[in-house]
Parts: structure tokens; sequence; C-alpha cells
């Protein structure tokens, strides 16, 4: 039970599962929203342009059926009449069909974007196995795309007969009149004829909408083991993270033994703690450039040996300062007298003159009462 369990699609799809799939062409679609959205701009160019193409229209058949009887007799006479109709009817028509083309993208646009992939064009032939063409005919959304078809069938036939039985006497008186208000009237007919069905395909669309965006979400869910391996992937293999932080300590580790050699002193205990001290006139207070805990405390007192940086042993004071201070920050308040007599003591000992050297006292009490104890 346990391991059915844990296959179950149960996790909601992450973002990077999204993003593949929509790199793969994979994104929610709907026939019906295209349709309707392609009808309705249809509609909308006969109402705005419907009138001058009608006129345009009703021009070039009278001007076809005032021809001559001998005008008619000449075949290439007639040709030529009728490619210039031909290609004059074409040139009318052609904002409307280009504003049908440009209602094709806007449905895809509205629903995930418009994609296009090579992939997407390439022959599957899992498609041609039957048992699986039978189990997506009697999948959730064969039914779907079933009660789909039937609803529209239903709605469209009621908008048609509908129109038929309320607009059927001014269809048949069409042929009586004349050219040009048969043209305006068989116009309106027509648009009356798209908007009732298209009415009906609104619902339709409504509800395949929401149908095909839960669809989707449905079939790019993840099991919690697939949700683990990405999350895995995401951040990177444990060892490989581990690897880059050793890298990591290993580069600042090299960097602090780079700032040793400018420290004014290192203060030890004697081996297990190192602390490496930078004090100059532009510093509030004294600034830690190194610290360090058994052999890396070794490395910052012999890296100091090396450049002569002064090093003092003081186990309290160099406890103190492992235990509050961070590379890179002044000093803590609290520690200000007891650095500044080892930091007096050490600038001493530099500025004495080696051939009347009098090595000056050994500071003391560096730190407070409430620290020793």
């Amino acid at each position: 039970m346990a391991e059915n369990s844990a296959q179950e699609k149960t996790e909601q799809p992450t973002e990077k599962r999204r993003e593949d799939s929509r790199k793969k062409g994979e994104v929610a679609r709907s026939r019906e929203l295209n349709t309707l959205i392609s009808l309705v701009s249809a509609l909308l160019g006969l109402v705005v342009l419907g009138g001058d193409l009608a006129m345009h229209l009703a021009g070039q058949l009278g001007s076809g059926l005032s021809h001559s009887a001998l005008a008619l007799k000449d075949p290439a006479n007639v040709l030529v009449t009728a490619a210039d109709a031909t290609r004059s009817a074409i040139w009318a028509l052609v904002p409307l069909f280009a504003l049908m083309l440009c209602s094709v993208f806007v449905g895809p646009m509205l629903m995930g974007g418009f994609i296009f992939r090579f992939e997407a064009l390439a022959p599957k032939l899992e498609k041609l196995d039957p048992i699986k063409g039978l189990g997506r005919i009697f999948s959730v959304n064969g039914l779907m795309e079933l009660f789909k078809a039937l609803g529209k069938f239903l709605l469209i036939g009621f908008a048609a007969w509908l129109f038929i039985t309320t607009y059927l006497s001014e269809v048949m008186v069409l042929g009586l009149e004349p050219i040009a208000r048969a043209l305006n009237h068989s116009l309106f007919l027509i648009i009356l004829c798209l908007l009732a069905p298209r009415s009906a395909l609104v619902l339709v669309a409504a509800m395949d909408v929401p149908f095909q965006i839960f669809q989707h979400t449905q079939k790019l869910k993840m099991t919690k083991q697939a949700m683990k391996d990405e999350q895995k992937e995401t951040d990177g293999r444990p060892e490989v993270k581990s690897r880059i932080r050793s890298l990591q300590q290993e580069v600042a580790q090299r960097r602090m033994m780079e700032d040793v050699k400018t420290a004014d002193v290192v203060i030890r205990n004697p081996t297990h703690f190192a602390v490496a001290l930078k004090y100059g006139e532009e510093m509030l207070a004294p600034k830690v450039v190194a610290l360090g805990q058994d052999l890396i405390a070794l490395e910052i007192i012999n890296v100091a040996e090396q450049h002569g940086v002064a090093v003092f042993s003081a186990p309290p004071l160099a406890r103190a300062l492992f235990a509050s201070s961070e590379i890179g920050y002044e000093i803590p308040a609290h520690l200000y007298v007891g650095v500044a007599k080892v930091l007096a003591y050490v600038f001493q000992l530099k500025q004495a003159d080696s051939s009347i050297f009098i090595e000056p006292p050994s500071p003391e009490d560096l730190l407070p009462e409430e620290d020793l104890s």
C-alpha cells in the first residue's frame, strides 16, 4: 500500500515541470475557444466590412450580368472578364480574411501563449497502437469530447431550427428584391444566422476552457518520489554540494592567510586558538583579519612568524576574541582595553632602538573581571 501511494500522482506540478512541459509544446488548449474566437471575428468582420463588401459584390454582379450577347460569344473576352471579376472579389475579401487569420492566434495566446516546436510535428508510433487508441476514446477526455460534440450538435441544431422558423419567409422573398437590397438583406440574415449558434458556442467554450486547464494540471501532477528527485536535481546532489562548500572554504582560507601577512599582531592560546588583528589610524577599532582553531591556528601562527608579524600569547584574551569576533569586523567593545594594551606593547617593540633595546613590560589584566569569571 505504501509503494502504491508513493507512485500516485498526488502532488501539484512544480514550476520546473510546467516549464519543461511548455518547452515540449504541451500546454492547455481549447479548440472550442479557438473556434469561437474565429467565428466571432468573422461575424465582427461582416458587421464592420459587410456594407462595403455587399456594395462591391453587387457592383461586380451587375457588371457581370450587363455584358451583351455579342461580347459573350468571344471566349477570350469571357475569360478576361471572369479573371477581372474574380481578382476584384478576392481583393475585396482580403480584409475579412486577414482578420480571420489573425484571430486564429488569439486563442492560443490566451491559453499558454504561442508555442511552436518541431518536436510536435514528429510522428509518434504509439499513436498507431489500437489498444492505446481505444484507451483514448474511452478516457475522460474522450468522453468529454463526445459530450461537447453532442452539446454543440444540439445547441447549433436548435439555433438553426429557431432561425429557419423565424426568418424562412424573409429568405423566400430574397429573389423578388432588387439586387442591391437583396444583397444587404442577405448580409443581415447571414449575420443573424452566425450570431445564433455563436451564442450557443459561448456556453460550450466556457465549460471547455476550465476543463482543459484542469485536465492539463492533472496530467502534470507528480508523485512524491518525482518531487524528491526533482528537488535533488534542482538543489544538486549532496556530494556535489559538499565538494563546492569544501572548495569555497579552501578559497576563503587562502584569502585569510594572505590577510595574516598584513596583520599587526596575532594573539594566541598558545596553539588552540589564534586571532590576527589589524589596526590603522582610519579605523575606529582593531579589526579581525583572521581567526582559527587547532590546525588553522597553527597555520596562522606559522604564516605570521614567516612574515614578521608579532605573535603574542594571551590565552584568556585569545579565547574571548575567538568566541565573540568575526572575520572582517571590529572587535567587541568590552575587549578594547585588553587589545589596546597588546597593540601598545607590540608597537613599542617595533619602535625600540635595537642598540639600546629595553623590552617594555608585558601587559597584564587584559580581560575585564566578568570575562575572567
